[in-house]
């Protein structure tokens, strides 16, 4: 069954399994380095080696919509995504982002957590949480959704 027949219990449902996955996959890719966190910092590493890039995050917040500079960035990186065949969602829930991701880095200072790139872990074919995540994308690709929504459970 495809995400488009499902109804909209199953939808809810659906997503809710998708955002345990991906909560999952951000929490295994942690723990292997396998994580790259910033705007910047994923600029950086999308120019160097997009081929190791498996899945790009795009996180907001209230109010972000109005930060223009951070919608151009948003903007062009989807757009990168999308021609090298790396999965993209948004996630609108920063605050649990910080939870999994540990928000706070050595100084003391809140990370940029706008974007997240997770890359190739030791063998992702072999990871279930990242096939889930894969297969969502692929879904809402088909769908013409290029960069799907994603809540993540409230920890």
């Amino acid at each position: 069954m495809t995400f488009e027949e499902l109804t909209g219990d199953q939808k809810t449902d659906r997503m809710d399994v998708v955002g345990k996955a991906l909560e999952e996959v951000l929490s295994s890719a942690l723990a292997q380095g396998c994580i790259t966190v910033g705007v910047y910092e994923a600029a950086k590493l999308l120019n160097a080696d997009p081929d190791n890039v498996v899945l790009c995050l795009l996180a907001t917040d209230d109010g972000d919509d109005l930060d223009v500079a951070l919608q151009i960035h948003f903007t062009l990186i989807q757009a990168f995504c999308c021609e090298n065949d790396i999965n993209i969602l948004r996630v609108n829930n920063m605050h649990c982002l910080a939870e999994i991701l540990g928000g706070i880095d050595g100084a003391g200072e809140p990370k940029d957590l706008h974007c997240i790139l997770v890359t190739s872990q030791v063998a992702p074919w072999k990871d279930a949480a990242l096939s889930k995540v894969t297969c969502f994308c692929k879904e809402s690709r088909y769908l013409d959704q290029w960069v799907p929504l994603i809540n993540l459970p409230e920890r």
